[in-house]
């Protein structure tokens, strides 16, 4: 169950509209390595996690990141809001328009549709928090280009936040794997699923 509070983790106040910036910040709504896959990989993983610890640690980054994919859409609403169409069109966005008018839907930046191959859920301890690791560093790559595109400091100080928690995540996914790999023979971590398969007898 969770507790919904009327805010958002880091406050988004954009002051100058830009549908050039809400074009490709929504990418990380719904494009491939952006926060609502995040939230579902995680959200999804966390029931066959066979530490609780760890599957506890699933849901409270999966949790943060529905957070996450709020501040994106304040973001883009608050970057479309107000434009004309004819202003849509001269900054690149009138494809999206076409379809969404200026509603948020879950796409990459180059248009793609939201699809659930975006994120995976496997059923493998040491699988499932490799592939976790990996999806926070490419998020934080994915950010790290929005930054190289936009100069609003107002959307800048909120991308930024957004990147910091992404490394934040990865250290705990590799502190979980730690965890994880601790209570599997050092020999040969492969040998079992320890979702899956009984311990071995010694």
């Amino acid at each position: 169950m969770w507790s919904y509070e009327k805010r958002l983790q880091f406050p988004v106040k954009i002051a100058c509209p830009d549908a050039r910036a809400a074009k490709v910040i929504i990418t990380q709504y719904g494009g491939p390595d952006g926060e609502l896959g995040a939230s579902m990989r995680y959200l999804s993983q966390r029931y066959s996690m066979p530490d609780r610890r760890v599957a506890g640690l699933l849901t409270d980054i999966g949790t943060e990141e529905l957070a996450h994919l709020e501040m994106v859409s304040a973001l883009v609403y608050q970057l479309t809001k107000g434009l004309s169409a004819s202003e849509i069109k001269a900054q690149g966005m009138d494809a999206y328009f076409v379809d969404h008018t200026t509603g948020v839907w879950p796409q990459a930046a180059s248009g793609a549709p939201f699809t659930s191959m975006c994120f995976a859920s496997k059923g493998d301890a040491i699988t499932d928090l490799s592939e976790d690791m990996a999806a926070e560093q490419k998020a934080r790559t994915t950010y790290d280009n929005i930054i190289r595109l936009v100069d609003d400091p107002d959307v800048l100080q909120v991308i930024r936040f957004l990147r910091e928690r992404e490394i934040v995540h990865y250290q705990r996914f590799g502190e979980a794997l730690e965890l994880i790999k601790s209570g599997l023979d050092s020999r040969n971590f492969y040998a079992v699923n320890p979702e899956f398969d009984p311990s071995p007898k010694s």
